[in-house]
């Protein structure tokens, strides 16, 4: 029996553009919910400057992000691009390097672990001052 699934399945084009669709979708939830609930926190949690509600985002997206990975392994399907890639790297880019450094870590990779974590945190740092200074007439 033809049906119009079994036709996007034969279709590699079709195949990136429902993945791509389900990151799309994925990532506006993902930041909406991120500005929510920073927001919120930021409010209802404020400790002198420390930016508790960007804080929690990110723990909550690294545990997400665990639990989601933690299932996707076992079970591949087009929800991972949604709820990994999509929401979770909307939500926060934060769950997705903490899961890389994990991975390196679990692989015995140490200097590669510590290099990654060193080089982002400068490099980045740098960055944000570079930016700055750009537009700083």
């Amino acid at each position: 029996m033809f049906t119009l699934t079994s036709n996007i399945q034969q279709h590699p084009s079709t195949n990136k553009l429902k993945t791509l669709l389900y990151i799309f979708i994925g990532g506006g939830l993902g930041s909406v919910l991120r500005f929510l609930i920073s927001n919120y926190t930021q409010k209802l949690w404020s400790i002198n400057s420390f930016p508790m509600g960007t804080f929690v985002v990110n723990m909550l997206g690294c545990f997400l992000i665990g639990v989601l990975t933690s299932y996707f392994i076992k079970v591949d399907n087009y929800l991972k691009f949604l709820l990994i890639t999509g929401f979770c790297g909307g939500f926060t880019t934060f769950s997705t390097f903490s899961a890389e450094n994990y991975s390196l870590w679990q692989e015995g990779n140490f200097g590669l672990l510590i290099s990654y974590i060193g080089l982002s945190v400068f490099v980045g740092l740098l960055a944000v001052y570079l930016g700055l200074q750009t537009l700083k007439s």
